[in-house]
């Protein structure tokens, strides 16, 4: 079947691409959805801990997609800020932190949807330069933020989408951006297993050969000991876009950061509308479905 409806969703992703094995997912499975009109994908930083070029390998990463998709597909890719903010009131202004300036500012075009995949930084430098686009018809998804209340969380801590900017989660924090926050106990549920990805991404040309290698090849780098899966934490991000109600949501009362990544009460901000549950098999199957239509041309 061939989409005829013209009506689209203004996008922008900002992801930090190269740092592990589900942002490319993401990053995919959006440029290949018709009724997701793409206006950029800012390549982000994701700290120092690996590299100290996190920003350029994201970009580098974003080039070699682009190649894999091939010219049907092209990858509007803006640099992002090479770095997390020095504090909470100075911008790293950068082409992606324009671009988010550019598109909320517009009125001929409806709301605009920013999937942020890293840390903040760009949209916290984008409010900076320009504040009044907190006010615009302006949609975050965030994934990153530990879990709320007493919830266990697992693995680094801070979060790490958090950790690599906390001024700049709370520069958006305190802005009244609407904020769709994807935290990490749900992100970390988006699962894959070696099996699946072998019989659901590999067959499907050199892009699913890709994906499906980066992960093992991710897995065996950072994980001491064996594993079979990964979570495509990103994912999330993109099937909200799709399907704005493919999640259950709940209203959190304004939060921002304290030093250690844990959440404290803002005076100021807005109520945060916080995922409790993702729609995996709409997210997966559509991802899924639209590879292997990709690669059949």
């Amino acid at each position: 079947m061939k989409i005829t409806d013209d009506r689209t969703r203004r996008v922008i992703i900002n992801s930090d691409v190269a740092n592990e094995a589900d942002d490319q997912f993401a990053v995919v499975h959006a440029l290949l959805s018709p009724t997701l009109d793409v206006r950029g994908v800012i390549a982000a930083h994701f700290g120092t801990g690996r590299t100290a070029i996190s920003q350029q390998e994201s970009r580098a990463e974003l080039e070699h997609l682009g190649r894999l998709l091939g010219d049907a597909v092209s990858i509007p890719a803006f640099d992002g800020a090479p770095h997390a903010l020095p504090d909470e009131t100075t911008p790293v202004d950068s082409a992606g932190a324009r671009l988010i300036i550019d598109e909320a500012r517009r009125s001929d075009a409806g709301p605009l949807y920013l999937a942020f995949l890293g840390p903040l930084t760009d949209l916290a430098s984008a409010l900076l330069l320009a504040p009044d686009i907190a006010q615009r018809d302006v949609v975050l998804i965030w994934i990153g933020g530990p879990p709320y209340g007493d919830l266990v969380s697992f693995g680094s801590w801070p979060e790490f989408n958090l950790r690599n900017d906390i001024a700049a989660a709370n520069v958006v924090f305190d802005s009244g951006i609407e904020i769709r926050q994807v935290p990490a106990n749900i992100y970390r549920l988006v699962n894959v297993s070696y099996a699946e990805l072998q019989a659901r991404v590999e067959p499907h040309g050199a892009l699913g050969e890709y994906l499906t290698q980066q992960v093992h090849d991710f897995n065996a780098a950072h994980h001491r000991v064996a594993i079979e899966s990964r979570s495509l934490g990103d994912s999330p991000a993109i099937g909200m876009m799709l399907e704005p109600w493919s999640a259950v949501l709940r209203r959190q009362s304004p939060v921002r950061f304290a030093a250690d990544g844990s959440y404290a009460p803002n005076p100021v901000g807005g109520d945060v509308l916080v995922v409790e549950s993702v729609d995996t098999r709409f997210l997966l199957e559509d991802m899924f479905a639209k590879l292997a239509e990709h690669a059949a041309g």
